[in-house]
């Protein structure tokens, strides 16, 4: 089996380096890095990218060893068939460890043709560290390294008005772009950096708030061989996804100009308003996550796929979606459809096997988050409660009771929420209106008390008793 290298594959090679990418994850490397690459391929944009590593420890050795290429193979249901994509990625063309080679990050800074940052360093990477110094080489935060690269910039360009940056944060926090420049700014001030850095910083460079999703679950080691053997390559950094992605992008029209994704057939928007696409992401896929978990594990599934394939719960999630979440949002049905649709392919895919107790971590402030909301908004329009998104507020009560057919849950959560529903259903498991008052009442749940919502907590204790008596398959038909 071959190495993988610029010579055995005779890989294209940018002719300019164009993006700067923090980070080095089997993610950003599966999502942004693979879209730059399709947009070499199919257009004339010919770009690089220097892959910066953010953190102290190891450089990507196996990144520079294979000459910046790795392969990405998306398996999953598209359009309702199977697919199967292997694609070598050659848009890598280098990279840069700050904490060995801060010199050499720095002189980026001088690179003409460096137009594009790209960052994928958690959510807990885009903070304002005053710890952090001007002398530091480098200093430990993201943004307390970049600060000090846009300063480089700024002074060996003279603050050249065309050598401003493009910034496209990939952290999942809700106002990446505009966290990000704060940060910087915050920098600019502690670090007493000139007036002019600043006022170049704020005119002439873009912070893109951004939304991003894909799932990627990394390295296939147990299809390591096969793969290899497709490939014709040993590849260490090889990462498998799903086909489906999704990058919405709040910025100037020009930049879709610039870099024109949407016009090679790749799911990115361009818009002036990200939040209706978050609102749609969080109350639809996340939604549906938050409410199948409870109703699923108590009907005896595993699995994501598992649950979504099951006859009754499968209609139960889609009439959820489709009669209680759909009216609260601000798209068109056609639009709100195709999200449903892609979403439901997603969960189906047979190549990831997503373990419902996975996602039951700290459920109860996900619900407060994902379905609470749009329970209140359809109850303010319609006057009553959604019965579905309620009959999910029951499971997932039932589901707090840490037992079930007589095997215990394995409930992962704050230790004071733990705490609060065995002595509520220790004290209350006969009385199941108490119990639902209870839960319903705890403001530090919920920021507020649900038993003022009319006509809640007298069926969330009905849906309780139904799933206690007549089991939850049973309990979901009649809905």
């Amino acid at each position: 089996m071959q190495m993988l290298n610029r010579t055995n594959a005779a890989a294209h090679r940018p002719s300019q380096d164009k993006i700067l990418l923090f980070g080095g994850g089997n993610f950003i490397r599966a999502f942004a890095a693979w879209m730059i690459d399709l947009l070499n391929e199919k257009t004339d944009f010919n770009g690089g990218i220097v892959v910066i590593k953010p953190t102290p420890g190891p450089a990507y050795e196996d990144l520079l060893a294979q000459d910046g290429l790795y392969h990405v193979i998306l398996n999953g249901i598209q359009d309702g068939q199977l697919l199967q994509d292997i694609r070598l990625i050659q848009a890598v063309t280098s990279s840069i460890h700050p904490y060995q080679a801060w010199e050499d990050y720095l002189a980026l800074a001088e690179n003409p043709t460096i137009r594009y940052l790209i960052s994928n360093t958690t959510e807990a990477g885009i903070i304002y560290d005053p710890s952090n110094q001007v002398t530091d080489a480098p200093p430990q935060s993201f943004p307390g390294k970049l600060t000090l690269w846009l300063y480089h910039r700024f002074l060996h360009f003279k603050g050249d008005p065309k050598k401003g940056c493009i910034f496209l944060p990939c952290e999942l926090s809700a106002n990446n772009g505009d966290d990000l420049r704060h940060c910087i700014l915050q920098y600019a001030d502690q670090w007493q950096l000139s007036a002019d850095f600043k006022d170049w910083l704020r005119a002439h460079s873009v912070f893109c708030n951004t939304l991003v999703d894909r799932i990627v679950t990394g390295f296939p080691e147990d299809r390591k061989a096969e793969l290899s053997q497709k490939t014709g390559f040993e590849d260490k950094l090889m990462v498998v996804g799903e086909p489906y992605h999704s990058w919405v992008i709040q910025g100037p029209a020009s930049l879709a100009k610039e870099l024109p994704f949407h016009e090679i057939g790749l799911a990115v928007k361009w818009v002036d308003d990200l939040r209706p696409y978050r609102e749609q992401k969080v109350k639809i896929l996340n939604g549906a996550h938050t409410a199948m978990v409870p109703v699923g594990h108590l009907a005896g599934k595993v699995s994501v796929k598992e649950t979504i394939e099951d006859p009754l719960i499968g209609r139960f999630i889609e009439k959820l979606l489709q009669e209680e979440v759909w009216p609260t949002l601000d798209f068109p049905e056609t639009e709100l459809a195709d999200f449903t649709r892609k979403t439901m392919d997603r969960f189906r895919n047979p190549f990831i096997f997503h373990k419902l107790m996975d996602i039951a971590l700290n459920s109860v402030s996900k619900f407060k988050t994902r379905l609470l909301p749009t329970l209140l908004e359809y109850h303010e329009h319609k006057g009553y409660c959604p019965p579905r998104i309620t009959f999910a507020l029951a499971a997932l009560i039932v589901f707090y009771q840490g037992e079930w057919n007589g095997k215990s849950i394995a409930l992962r959560d704050d230790a004071s929420v733990l705490a609060f529903f065995k002595t509520a259903w220790a004290r209350n498991e006969d009385d199941l209106n108490q119990l639902s008052r209870l839960v319903l009442g705890n403001t530090s749940f919920w920021g507020q008390d649900l038993n003022e919502v009319a006509g809640l907590t007298a069926l969330t204790s009905q849906y309780i008793q139904d799933i206690r008596e007549k089991g939850i398959d049973h309990s979901i038909s009649l809905l």
